[in-house]
This record gives structure tokens, C-alpha cells and sequence, in this order.
């Protein structure tokens, strides 16, 4: 079974997080969505509620039956990929800074664990402006997040 990690903050998990992990599907068997967590950074979110988020996300496919685990991990990624035995890493691609940024960390990451593949899923046209930071900033001017994040979430919910 071919599985891949996806790692980040999420906070929150947007319609272009959903996006990069459906791509991931036609990819992997499975995919394990790992919520980093940095006892130094106060998140929005708690990890807790990212995480909570998360499933409510996803549910839809995992009725359709994918495989797709969402755990929280403190750390390198690399050890993260070490314990769970995964050697393939998704990170998803909105603009060419992003590109210079994540091809520099999947470098040092292979120099680190040369068994892990890092594997770039490029933004879809609708979802390539939108970052969490994005959402967190509407959300805080009291805007409308609807069209940013899973129909079936209410971030506020959450808070």
C-alpha cells in the first residue's frame, strides 16, 4: 500500500487543503494528514479543533470509502515520516514562491531522509489564491469564510 503524508499547521484546513488531498487520492492508497503542532506558536485554531475540522472535511470521502487518517505530530517531518514508515511527502504548490520555498525544504528533507520523495501538487485555478492566512484574516474582520472552506463547516464552531 502506497501511502503519503501531508503535512501543516492547517489552521484552519481550506478548500485548497481538500483540493491537494483529492489529487493525493488518484496518487496513494492512502493519505495521513498530519497536523504539526509548535508549543512556541499560538495557533488560531487549537490542534485540537484543526484537527476536528479536519474530519469534518473529509468526511464526505471517506464515506466514498478513501483512505485518509488525520493524526498531530510535534517535530521534523522527517521523523514523523520515520515512525509511520512513509516515504512519500505532498506539498501543495499555490504560486512560484511557494515552489522556490517547499523545493528548498524538500532538498534539506532528502539530505535528512534520502528515502523520502516529496511530491508537488500544483493549486487548482479556484483554490490558488487561498492560504489559511487568508481565511484567519476574513474570519477576523467578520466575513464570510463559506467559500473558502468545506460547505459542511461553520468555523465558528470551532472557536
Amino acid at each position: 500500500m502506497r501511502t503519503a503524508v501531508f503535512p501543516g499547521s492547517f489552521d484552519p484546513f481550506t478548500l485548497g487543503h481538500l483540493d491537494v488531498v483529492t489529487s493525493t487520492l488518484k496518487l496513494v492508497d492512502e493519505v495521513v494528514i498530519a497536523v504539526g503542532y509548535n508549543s512556541a506558536k499560538k495557533g488560531f485554531f487549537t490542534p485540537e479543533n484543526r484537527i476536528r475540522i479536519i474530519e469534518a472535511s473529509i468526511a464526505p470521502l471517506l464515506a466514498q470509502g478513501y483512505r485518509i487518517r488525520v493524526c498531530q505530530y510535534t517535530g521534523l517531518t522527517i521523523d514523523f515520516c520515520r515512525q509511520e514508515n512513509i516515504s512519500i511527502l505532498i506539498r501543495g504548490l499555490r504560486t512560484t514562491a511557494d515552489f522556490e520555498q517547499e523545493t528548498i525544504i524538500a532538498q534539506a528533507n532528502k539530505r535528512l531522509y534520502p528515502e523520502l520523495e516529496t511530491i508537488f501538487i500544483p493549486a487548482s485555478q479556484q483554490t490558488c489564491f487561498l492560504s489559511s492566512t487568508v481565511v484567519r484574516d476574513v474570519m477576523l474582520h467578520q466575513g464570510d469564510v463559506s467559500l473558502f472552506i468545506a460547505p459542511n463547516i461553520n468555523l465558528d464552531d470551532y472557536r
